[in-house]
This record gives structure tokens, C-alpha cells and sequence, in this order.
């Protein structure tokens, strides 16, 4: 090859590299620029807005009830009404409730910013509650407080009840086969002790009474 040919195809090869890429080639090859362009025109999904007023809350400590809580949340905002549940028996919190505010801006402040809260050695665990998830019977009653059953009087009107023949013949056989148990109990642990026997416990057979037929 002379020394003309060797110039001739460094000229191709030149203006090849200098000449564009042809109609569908390079598409893989973009430049870095126009990627990041078309990646900021891109519209990112806006979050809905949260409507919620109504706010879970978990894990509550002892002695943190519906007036510990009106107060400790009152900084944030208008506090509409709280409530804690309860054992309905006993009246004792069963450690979760529920806070709702008057804005549901304050109630969305309040579920980023006191979530995993450290109080009283518990971690409160407070979510929104969408409001179509609210019980229509969360509120019922809240205004007077929450009032226990009395169990005690409830077990001394029963206990105060006059009994009938068979309630209280039923009774006597109870306590003579619990008399009984504890008898054997005593003797299966060789203790040399002699139980007193039950008074009342043998109760003598009805009369019956005969009337004179004139």
C-alpha cells in the first residue's frame, strides 16, 4: 500500500468518527444529561391529604388516663374527647385508647411526632384512624365516665337471697363432701387428728302432719 492510500483511509476513517449516528442507532447511548432532565419532569404522586381527627394509641402506662392525657396532648391542639378501654368488670385500663382532635392537621402532627414516645418505661404506639374505620359506638357514653359494675353488692344481694328446700339442701351436700376431701387429705398426710364432726349437717326428714276429717 502506497503512501496515498494510507492517507485516503485515514480520511474515512476521520470522517466516520466525525459524522452522527444514523436514523436509530445509538438510542442506548443517551446522554447522561437528557436523562437527568426527563427524570426531573417527571411529577412524583402527591400524598393525599389526611383527614383523620381520630387517633390510635398503644401501649399506655399506669395512672396515664383520660385527664393525664387531655392535658399531655392539650399543647398540640384543641382536644375534642378521649377515651381509654377498660375491663368491664374491674374498671382497669386495658393499656390503649383512643384521642380525637378538633384539626386533623394537629392529629397528624401529633401521630409523626409522638409515635415510639418513651413514657413511663412504655413506648407509646399511636397511628390515624381513617374515618370510615371509626366504630359509630367509640364515643357512646363518654361524657359521664366510665362507672364499674359493683360486683360486691351484686354478690351480696345473691348471697343475702333467701334460699329454698333444694338450694340449700344442695349447699349442705357441697360442704359435706368438701368436709370429706379434707378429711381424707389429713389422714393420706399420717396426722393423727380427729375433725370435728359438721353441726347441721344431717338435717331430720320432714313431718308430715295429718289432719282429723270430721
Amino acid at each position: 500500500m502506497g503512501l496515498r492510500d494510507k492517507k485516503r483511509n485515514q480520511r474515512r476513517v476521520l470522517s466516520r468518527r466525525s459524522a452522527g449516528p444514523k436514523t436509530g442507532e445509538g438510542k442506548d447511548f443517551l446522554p447522561l444529561e437528557g436523562k437527568e432532565q426527563r427524570v426531573r419532569e417527571k411529577k412524583q404522586p402527591e400524598e393525599p391529604e389526611s383527614t383523620a381527627t381520630v387517633l390510635y394509641i398503644g401501649h399506655i402506662p399506669h395512672g396515664f388516663y383520660e385527664d393525664q392525657m387531655q392535658g399531655f396532648f392539650q399543647q398540640f391542639g384543641a382536644v375534642k374527647r378521649v377515651r381509654v378501654a377498660r375491663n368491664r368488670k374491674t374498671g382497669k385500663s386495658k393499656h390503649y385508647g383512643f384521642i380525637e382532635f378538633e384539626n386533623p392537621e394537629v392529629a397528624k402532627i401529633v401521630a409523626d411526632e409522638m409515635n415510639n414516645y418513651l413514657l413511663f418505661e412504655h413506648t407509646l404506639q399511636i397511628a390515624p384512624v381513617p374515618p370510615e374505620k371509626v366504630h359509630a359506638k367509640l364515643w357512646k357514653g363518654v361524657r359521664k365516665g366510665f362507672i364499674p359494675v359493683d360486683r360486691v353488692a351484686i354478690e351480696r344481694k345473691r348471697l343475702s337471697k333467701d334460699k329454698t328446700v333444694e338450694e340449700h339442701k344442695k349447699m349442705l351436700e357441697g360442704i359435706v363432701k368438701r368436709d370429706e376431701k379434707r378429711r381424707k387429705r389429713i389422714k393420706a398426710a399420717g396426722i393423727d387428728y380427729e375433725c370435728p364432726a359438721l353441726i347441721g349437717s344431717v338435717q331430720p326428714s320432714a313431718k308430715k302432719i295429718k289432719f282429723d276429717e270430721d
